[in-house]
């Protein structure tokens, strides 16, 4: 009941801002590079009545029950993923003013986004191997109260090096996350399904990042950085504690429920494996992530530095990019169930590369929060499409190892690369870095497209 009503307020707004953004984006998307399916979408959906109809359905706004309809488990595992990321959405937003208390160069700035990042990135594939031996529960629950405590004692840190611990142990307490849920969630939904599910469920992820700079700018404008992580951390340890337990009791009520339904899938949609289709898709959505990701924790920095801008609304701006997760992962999943994952994920990693590099022609901030924007379209596209193909494609007993490869990929390279970037930036400033990010995710999107061709035919 609370999902649908929070839907149901909420969603008048999202589908006003989905006409803007599609407006904006039919003249790219109608060049003749992209596929002719790709290209007569926004025709389809520009009308308004119809866009209404495919947004409510998707949403189940329009069915009994609401988000029920999907399953009883999903509203569940949207707070739970809301709950994960709360804490750990903090640090890029309140990375100004960590700076300017350290007095830190952008070196070591990068290296505390790394160190979150690279242990994080790091604890997947190891959890994701635990997640197919012991189960989700007890993961799902450290990824969301063991992050929180991480991020309360990051909240008392007074030392440089005491806050690099704290954050590594962030990164390795909510490991276990994402290689658990989406294997729960998949075997609840009907295949056909199955890419809704995932972009619901990647949107309660979403609205974190969203929040997390509008609520880390207010807080911290009263109570500094420091207490903006205590203020967040010490409800979120409890709320992780209540979805352990209410969790336990729906599984357990649900234990037929989810046996019935792995059944079924194994018997209709038995995975195809190629590696020569898996290997060069996970390659270039892993990196295009990667890449928006280091430029992403930038942008605050690059905005104060260029632009003038205060911190706390150079915080701010990262809202604009995380706001495409509210209804973009929607959108990726609606596509993914209607078009597959393939050409979805290539046609946005190749508009991301030379959005990157359009940063340097930016002559205000507000250009920067355009292609911000635009960036926020393709990372939450591209996510829920991205985790419906790997679960497609791989079998039921090694799927959380595999989606743990995934997500060790994803967010390994983003902490390899982030103080790879500030580096760069460091010795030779914005515009060459950007360049160079720009062209490195376009020349690896040819590789890779060449790759897929190759492997379609085999």
């Amino acid at each position: 009941m609370f999902i649908s009503a929070f839907a149901k307020l909420f969603w008048n707004p999202v589908e006003r801002q989905f006409e803007i953004t599609l407006s904006c984006l039919t003249p790219i998307v109608n060049l003749p590079i992209f596929p002719l399916r790709i290209r007569t979408l926004p025709g389809i959906i520009s009308e308004k009545q119809v866009m209404k109809k495919i947004f409510r359905s998707f949403a189940g706004l329009n069915k009994p029950g609401g988000l029920l309809a999907f399953s009883g488990l999903l509203p569940l595992f949207m707070l739970a993923h809301f709950g994960h990321h709360l804490v750990n959405s903090l640090p890029v937003p309140l990375l100004p003013m960590i700076r300017q208390d350290f007095g830190l160069d952008y070196t070591q700035s990068g290296l505390l986004i790394s160190a979150f990042t690279l242990s994080y990135g790091l604890s997947q594939f190891p959890a994701g191997w635990l997640a197919d031996r012991v189960g989700p529960r007890i993961l799902l629950a450290i990824g969301i109260s063991g992050v929180a405590i991480a991020g309360l004692l990051v909240g008392l840190s007074q030392t440089y090096g005491i806050l690099l611990i704290c954050l590594v142990a962030m990164g390795i307490a909510g490991g276990g996350y994402h290689p658990a849920a989406p294997p729960l969630i998949s075997a609840a939904v009907e295949p056909k399904n199955r890419g809704r599910a995932m972009g619901l469920h990647m949107a309660g992820g979403s609205a974190p990042f969203f929040l997390a700079p509008l609520i880390a700018v207010a807080l911290a404008s009263l109570w500094g950085w420091r207490g903006t992580f205590i203020a967040l951390s010490v409800p979120t340890i409890l709320f992780g504690v209540g979805i352990y337990v209410v969790l336990g009791r729906r599984l357990k009520a649900s234990a037929d429920e989810f046996a019935a339904a792995a059944s079924a899938e194994r018997e209709k949609c038995a995975p195809r494996r190629n590696f020569h289709q898996l290997a060069p898709f996970i390659i270039i959505s892993t990196f295009a992530h990667a890449v928006t990701f280091c430029m992403v924790a930038f942008v605050p920095l690059y905005l104060v530095d260029r632009f003038g801008l205060s911190k706390e609304a150079a915080a701010a701006f990262l809202s604009i990019f995380y706001s495409a997760g509210l209804w973009a992962s929607l959108l990726g999943g609606m596509l993914s169930d209607r078009l597959g994952g393939v050409p979805v994920v290539l046609t946005v990693c190749f508009i991301t590369g030379p959005v990157i590099y359009l940063l340097n022609f930016m002559p205000a901030a507000v250009g920067v929060a355009g292609i911000m924007f635009v960036l926020g379209i393709c990372n939450y596209i591209r996510t829920p499409v991205s985790e419906t193909f790997i679960v497609s494609q791989t079998g039921e007993k090694n799927r959380s190892t595999v989606l743990g490869i995934y997500y060790f990929s994803n967010i390994e390279g983003g902490g390899v690369l982030t103080p790879v970037m500030g580096f760069l930036i460091d010795r030779y400033g914005f515009h060459t870095s950007f360049s160079i990010a720009g062209a490195t995710v376009a020349l690896l999107f040819l590789i890779c497209w060449a790759w897929l061709r190759v492997g379609r035919s085999q």
